[in-house]
């Protein structure tokens, strides 16, 4: 919810294939049999350490396309990546260090389209963006409040701003208040028995999503979170190889099982298989 606009800007070169992967799967789980009679129930992500030591990823999706991500390290030292998609588009993310010590960063898509994002060191000593697209210039000014808490300000090529304010509950756990041009989101977190942090998100027309966390026999935190359309949870267990699988069923029981392994390299495969609910089935 806070940062949003970055997150449109910039996602594509900064995604987790995994989570990607993963989010993607656990939606067409949900969808009607029909559509997934097209697909097959098995997504993959594929890593493996380049002779440089950095990390590439190959993701294979439900539907057989084929995105690759590629780290290599600049002659500044910093991490850049360029990305294939399954129509052979590539799209490059160009980090550099600027004279102030922070990293920038410009993305060039397959169209040419190009981001760049400048981050700068305020009087206040927080780091600002600012991220210009081809829709503009979008701003984030981070001001640290009488709290202590970081606050922010995003503004956006049209003029529309997104304030996020930052307070420390009674409990001690950081809540949100986001306020933005639609009204205003709250995050209410606090710390359940078993010391885990839980959350309520209110959204601008008064729905509610919960997020209650629990830890297991294995000592691995689960979740099941209830809002407008259902509940589902994410369920997790460390298989035999000591990597820790997830299981996420959705509001119409459509289930996700995330199963990885972890590869001589120290890096980290999974293989994401999708079953879909059954057709008619109500959600939970």
């Amino acid at each position: 919810m806070h940062s949003k606009p970055m997150k449109r800007i910039v996602c594509l070169a900064v995604l987790s294939p995994l989570l990607l992967s993963i989010s993607l799967s656990a939606a067409d789980a949900q969808q009607p049999g029909a559509r997934q009679a097209k697909r097959s129930p098995v997504a993959k992500v594929e890593r493996q350490r380049g002779t440089d030591g950095l990390v590439d990823t190959k993701v294979t999706r439900a539907n057989g396309n084929v995105t690759t991500i590629d780290r290599t390290r600049g002659a500044d030292g910093v991490v850049d990546k360029s990305i294939t998609g399954p129509k052979g588009g590539t799209t490059t993310l160009d980090r550099s260090r600027g004279t102030d010590g922070l990293v920038d960063s410009k993305v060039t898509r397959p169209n040419g389209q190009v981001t760049s994002t400048d981050r700068t060191r305020g009087a206040d000593g927080l780091v600002d963006k600012t991220v210009t697209g081809p829709k503009g210039t979008t701003t984030v000014d981070r001001t640290s409040g009488a709290d202590g808490l970081v606050d922010r300000t995003v503004t956006r090529p049209n003029g529309q701003t997104t304030i996020v304010d930052r307070t420390r509950g009674a409990d001690g756990v950081v809540d949100r208040t986001i306020t933005g041009p639609k009204g205003t989101t709250t995050v209410d977190r606090s710390k359940g028995a078993d010391g885990l942090i839980d959350r309520t998100v209110t959204r601008p027309d008064g729905t509610t999503r919960t997020v209650d966390r629990t830890r297991g026999a294995d000592g691995l935190v689960d979740k099941t979170a209830t809002g407008p359309k259902g509940t589902t949870t994410v369920d997790r267990t460390r298989g035999t190889d000591g990597a820790v699988d997830t299981k996420i069923v959705g509001p119409r029981g459509g289930t996700t099982v995330v199963d990885r392994s972890k590869n001589s390299d120290g890096t980290v495969n999974a293989t994401i298989t999708r079953t879909p609910p059954p057709a008619g089935t109500p959600v939970q």
